[in-house]
C-alpha cells in the first residue's frame, strides 16, 4: 500500500491535472458508468461540525474508493484545516486498498478543479476580472483554478475577517505568483463582485454573502461552499436573471443543498429552470453558454467519484515517479 502526503503530491500533480482529470469524472458520471451513492453524514452539533462518507467504484476501470471527509469550519481559528480528509484508492479487482492519500489535498485539489472545469466551458473567453468570497481551506485551490481556467489580471477576496482575508492575500501572493494575476482584498463582497467575471463562494453560512443584482451580465458563479439544507450562499435574486443553471450532481444538489433547494420551496425558480449536468455538457448532451450576456450559475456539492478518479490519476503519475512511501 502506498501513503501518498500533500508534499508527494504536489510534485507529480498540477491543477491543469485535476481540471482535465474532473471532466474524464464528470463524462463518466454522466455516462452511467460509476456507482455514486449518495454521502453518508453524521452531524457533531457540539463543535458545528459533520463527518461525510463518500463511496465510488467505476467497474470498468477495476478501480474503488472511500473518501472520508469531516467538516469542522471552527478549525480555522486554530489554524487546522476545516475539511480533514483521507482517501482510500482500492483496487477493483482484489479489494485491497492500493494506497492512502492526503484526502484534505486531494479534496481541494478536485474541489477547485470541479469549479474550475466550469469556468472553462461556461466563462466568457475574454475573463479579466475573478472575486473570490471566502479564505477557508478550500479557497486557495478555488483561487489557483480561476487562474488556470482563464487567464485573470485581477482576482478580489473579501471575507468577513479582515486580518484573515488580509493573511490570505498575502499568502496566495506568494504561493501563486507564478500566474502573474494580482490578488487583492476587497472591503466588502459588493467591492468584489461588482464587475467580476468569474465569482467562487467557498463558505459555511447560512445566508447569502453576495448580492445577486450587482453580478453583471457575462459572469459565471460556482457556488461551493452550501453542501446542507439550512445553507445558503447564493442569493436567490441571481436565479431570475440568470440564463443557465448547472450542476456537478442534480441528484445530489437537490438531496442537500440549499442554494438551490430553499429557492424551490421558496417558488423563485422551478425544476424547469435547470439546464444541467456538467458531465452532459462535455459530452454534447446539453447545451453550453451560447452569448456572452448570460450569467451562468454552476452549483456543485461535490461527488465521490471525483475524489475516486483524482485519486487514481495521482496514483498511476506517483508509481511511474517512484513517489510515495510504501507500507506493508
Amino acid at each position: 500500500m502506498l501513503l501518498l502526503s500533500k508534499d508527494d503530491i504536489k510534485k507529480i500533480f498540477t491543477m491543469k491535472d485535476s481540471i482535465e482529470t474532473n471532466k474524464l469524472s464528470f463524462k463518466l458520471f454522466s455516462e452511467g458508468k460509476s456507482e455514486v451513492p449518495l454521502r453518508t453524514t453524521i452531524q457533531a452539533p457540539n463543535h458545528n461540525g459533520v463527518f461525510l462518507f463518500m463511496p465510488s467504484y467505476v467497474e470498468e476501470l477495476d478501480v474503488a474508493g472511500l473518501k472520508v471527509v469531516n467538516i469542522f469550519p471552527e478549525n480555522i481559528n486554530e489554524n487546522l484545516p476545516t475539511a480533514p480528509a483521507q482517501v482510500l484508492l482500492i483496487d477493483g479487482k482484489t479489494g485491497i486498498v492500493s494506497a492512502i492519500l492526503d484526502g484534505t489535498y486531494v479534496t481541494q485539489l478536485r474541489t477547485g478543479a470541479s469549479s474550475g472545469a466550469a469556468f472553462d466551458l461556461f466563462a466568457i473567453k475574454g475573463a479579466k476580472i475573478g472575486a473570490l468570497i471566502g479564505t477557508g481551506g478550500q479557497a486557495s485551490a478555488q483561487l489557483e483554478a480561476m487562474m488556470v481556467a482563464r487567464d485573470l489580471d485581477i482576482v478580489k477576496v473579501y471575507d468577513l475577517n479582515k486580518e484573515r482575508t488580509e493573511a490570505f492575500v498575502n499568502k496566495m501572493k506568494e504561493d501563486l505568483k507564478e500566474y502573474k494575476t494580482e490578488i487583492v482584498a476587497a472591503s466588502s463582497s459588493d467591492e468584489a463582485i461588482v464587475d467580476a467575471d468569474i465569482i467562487v463562494t467557498v463558505t459555511p453560512s447560512n445566508t447569502p454573502v453576495f448580492d445577486g443584482t450587482k453580478v453583471k451580465k457575462g459572469a459565471t458563479v460556482s457556488c461551493v461552499g452550501s453542501y446542507q439544507h439550512h445553507m445558503q450562499e447564493m442569493d436567490p435574486a441571481i436565479l431570475p436573471r440568470t440564463s443557465k443553471i448547472y450542476f456537478d450532481s442534480q441528484e445530489a444538489v437537490l438531496s442537500e443543498s440549499g442554494d438551490i433547494l430553499i429557492p424551490l420551496e421558496e417558488g423563485i425558480i422551478t425544476k424547469e429552470d435547470f439546464t444541467g449536468d456538467i458531465g452532459d455538457v462535455l459530452l454534447g448532451n446539453v447545451v453550453g453558454r451560447e452569448n456572452d450576456d448570460e450569467i451562468i450559475v454552476y452549483k456543485n456539492v461535490g461527488v465521490g467519484l471525483l475524489d475516486l478518479m483524482t485519486a487514481r490519476a495521482i496514483y498511476i503519475k506517483a508509481k511511474e515517479a517512484g513517489i510515495g512511501t510504501e507500507w506493508n
